[in-house]
């Protein structure tokens, strides 16, 4: 196990958005803060899997409850594994994935929380082997539900996404791989969203590039933590999402997207197109009347032609 001195090393240059067919090196980023109760289950399911060509990146934020004892206990236990451990204080878990990627030597991330753990040690090997991985820079399959909290233990959450469907809902991290060159195309977590920067990284990950669904659960997602905090909303999220959305994506305000009045800055949007001007926000309206108010009145007008 290495026990790295805390540093910053810069993003490298984006790559280009073709790929090789080549099976590539994962990095599994994991950031800890007194986790030593649920850290060694985590490493286990890593350490099963079938895929072996990966390092292992604990990225710390000054544990005091004995979580570097896990960590070298399980570097006892498997001294051939690839595993790091990096220990300094954090911004929370966004600013400490940042710092992950930014140690990282894989061409391919995947963050899991320290509470988490893989679903089947095969995996990294089922996602990595999909057909359809050599044009895609994201993949992507779906969690279990494990423990207390709004969505039923047990439940699969996911399944394939649209962008319209991302609008209105995140993939769950823990069911994602990023190329690291895309990452370093889009940039880092946003620190200023404390709970949904992870959502607001995918927005900018789908504007430039491919997003591929396999059908797979990737790992048992502990419901709470991070994603419970401030009762699981983002607010500044919120208010800042739909300008972001359209700015990322290159949409209109027009767009029929960001005007279903499921997007999750729906509100935001009316407010502002009405500010732009009354005339403008009755239009974005009439955009947003269901197909079947339009098939309606089409058959009201032909009964009086």
């Amino acid at each position: 196990m290495k026990i790295a001195t805390p540093g910053q090393s810069s993003l490298q240059k984006p790559g280009t958005d073709s790929y090789p067919a080549t099976v590539p090196r994962l990095s599994v980023v994991i950031p800890t803060y007194n986790s030593a109760a649920t850290l060694r289950s985590c490493l286990d399911s890593v350490d099963t899997q079938s895929f072996e060509d990966y390092e292992i990146l604990i990225q710390d934020g000054g544990s005091t409850d004995g979580t570097a004892d896990v960590v070298r206990a399980f570097h006892k236990a498997h001294p051939s594994r690839d595993v790091r451990w990096f220990s300094e204080p954090d911004r929370g878990v966004y600013d400490a994935m940042n710092k992950g990627i930014r140690h990282a030597s894989g061409s391919w991330l995947y963050f899991l929380g320290s509470d988490d753990e893989l679903f089947h040690e095969s995996t990294f090997e089922t996602l990595l082997g999909s057909a359809g991985r050599e044009q895609a820079g994201v993949l992507y399959g779906d969690v279990e539900m494990i423990g207390h909290g709004p969505t039923q233990e047990g439940v699969l959450y996911g399944g394939q996404f649209t962008l319209t469907k991302l609008l209105r809902q995140n993939i769950c991290h823990q069911a994602i791989l990023y190329r690291k060159d895309v990452i370093e195309k889009v940039g880092l977590y946003n620190l200023s969203y404390k709970t949904w920067a992870d959502w607001d990284l995918n927005l900018r990950c789908w504007a430039v590039t491919r997003f591929q669904y396999v059908n797979v659960t990737v790992a048992n997602f502990r419901l709470g933590g991070l994603s419970s905090q401030d009762g699981g909303v983002d607010r500044l999220f919120i208010q800042d999402v739909a300008e972001n959305a359209m700015r990322y994506l290159k949409l209109s305000p027009l767009n029929p997207a960001v005007n279903a009045r499921d997007f999750i800055g729906w509100e935001v949007l009316e407010a502002l197109q009405y500010r732009k001007s009354p005339g403008y926000h009755a239009l974005a309206r009439l955009i947003r009347l269901p197909r079947e108010t339009y098939k309606l009145l089409g058959r009201v007008s032909k009964r009086f032609r």
